[in-house]
């Protein structure tokens, strides 16, 4: 399949994409919905005025002229393959209705710089998940040995804990270097500054489309069909802050300050091509965690890193979301089964993605062994943890016959805390 909209086969976002995404022009308008066709974005707003948007059960309804994706995302995922197959037409190299269309196309297709990217959804709840074996393990490793590893517990259910979705930013946005309660190993008692262990987590999240009355679990069965679409997201740890509030109830400070996400929502459908089996589960997971058929995705990922006297950034990571042992499917049964309802908007992360190797390690917790192994940069200097200034970008894609389905970037850059005494 090709567009008439010339796409480099490098782009993240060709016909077999069609990512969605909340923006406004940078010369003046309100917000509303497109979906990125290359170095474009196709608004949908016109689109569906225009009457192209029929029979899709979401035509006339002011869908795409809203400030969010939550309305849409309520539809389910019969409207949502509907909508995603006429833009695809629309699009097609060999169609005229929008290709030869002069003033529908110069009305409908906007220029990705004359756009003002916003948050893609109305986040209600976020969940963040600890679904990778290689992350727990060497976490684990490093605080209880190898042979404590993982908590009795880890095999058998999908660790999470609920975050904070006031602080999920989009791409782009700077994060202030949080302050918090820290306990030095020589000190009897707690300290308060800024943090010094400043952490990235590599991860993926995902948006709810339907959600599910309360009491009323979503089946493993049935829990795909409540994906509309995956994102990039960095979410940002004070280690230090942690290792002090964590016990007994988990991480809240050194959380909380920022989780960064890219602005573009990949719908779940552009990834089909690219399904594949995850970890190997053992033992065996309780009746209903148990998913039938390849329930994880060959997604690559990258992380760079840009100090402030770098010219140019260094990837530190380099690994993949199918190296996941619990995949969406389980985590979001697993999340319902006691009576949770979810809800359009909400947003779910997978947790640091860390595979076998070193390089494949997803935060630099790992990357460094706690501050023991030093990341060597370009310039001569040495990371462990973030030092201001320091500008994280992340970025992932599957990769097709001549083309690829990206997710574009998420990149924040770490500023000094903010002084509170002056």
């Amino acid at each position: 399949m090709k567009s008439f909209i010339h796409t480099d086969p490098q782009s993240h976002f060709p016909i077999q994409n069609l990512p969605y995404g909340v923006f406004r022009p940078i010369h003046g308008g309100s917000p509303r919905i497109g979906a990125a066709i290359g170095e474009y974005v196709l608004d949908l707003s016109v689109i569906d005025k225009a009457g192209k948007l029929s029979g899709t059960g979401a035509e006339g309804k002011g869908v795409f002229q809203q400030p969010s994706l939550n309305m849409f995302m309520s539809l389910g995922r019969g409207t949502w393959k509907r909508v995603r197959s006429q833009i695809q037409d629309l699009l097609k190299e060999e169609e005229p209705e929008l290709r030869d269309n002069q003033t529908l196309r110069e009305a409908s297709l906007l220029h990705r710089r004359d756009v003002e990217m916003l948050l893609p959804a109305q986040i209600g709840d976020y969940t963040d998940f600890y679904a990778s074996k290689e992350h727990a393990s060497n976490v684990g490793t490093m605080f209880r040995g190898k042979e404590n590893a993982l908590m009795p517990n880890w095999t058998h259910i999908p660790i999470g804990y609920h975050g904070r979705s006031s602080s999920v930013v989009l791409s782009g946005t700077d994060v202030y270097r949080p302050q918090g309660q820290k306990k030095p190993p020589e000190q009897e008692v707690p300290v308060f500054g800024p943090s010094k262990r400043l952490d990235i987590e590599l991860e993926m999240g995902w948006f709810i489309g339907p959600g599910n009355e309360r009491g009323k679990p979503i089946s493993i069965a049935d829990a795909e069909d409540h994906i509309f679409g995956l994102v990039l997201v960095n979410d940002w740890s004070a280690r230090d802050i942690q290792a002090w509030e964590y016990q007994p109830l988990g991480p809240f400070l050194s959380k909380s300050f920022a989780t960064s996400i890219s602005p573009w929502v990949v719908p779940f459908e552009a990834l089909e091509p690219f399904r594949t089996d995850g970890p190997a589960q053992d033992p065996e997971p309780l009746p209903y965690l148990q998913q039938d058929g390849a329930g994880s995705f060959d997604i690559e990922l990258e992380v760079y890193l840009k100090g402030k006297e770098m010219e140019k950034p260094q990837n530190i990571v380099s690994t993949n979301f199918k190296y996941l042992y619990w995949s969406m499917a389980q985590q979001i049964s697993h999340h319902t089964v006691a009576g949770c309802n979810l809800r359009p908007g909400d947003l779910h992360a997978s947790g640091t993605i860390s595979g076998p190797e070193k390089q494949q390690r997803g935060s630099l917790l790992e990357l460094t062994w706690a501050g023991k192994d030093p990341i060597q940069m370009s310039n001569g200097e040495e990371r462990v943890w973030l030092e201001d200034e320091d500008e994280i970008t992340m970025t992932g894609w599957c990769q097709g016959d001549g083309y690829r389905i990206g997710f574009g970037e998420v990149t924040g850059r770490i500023l000094p805390s903010i002084d509170y005494s002056s």
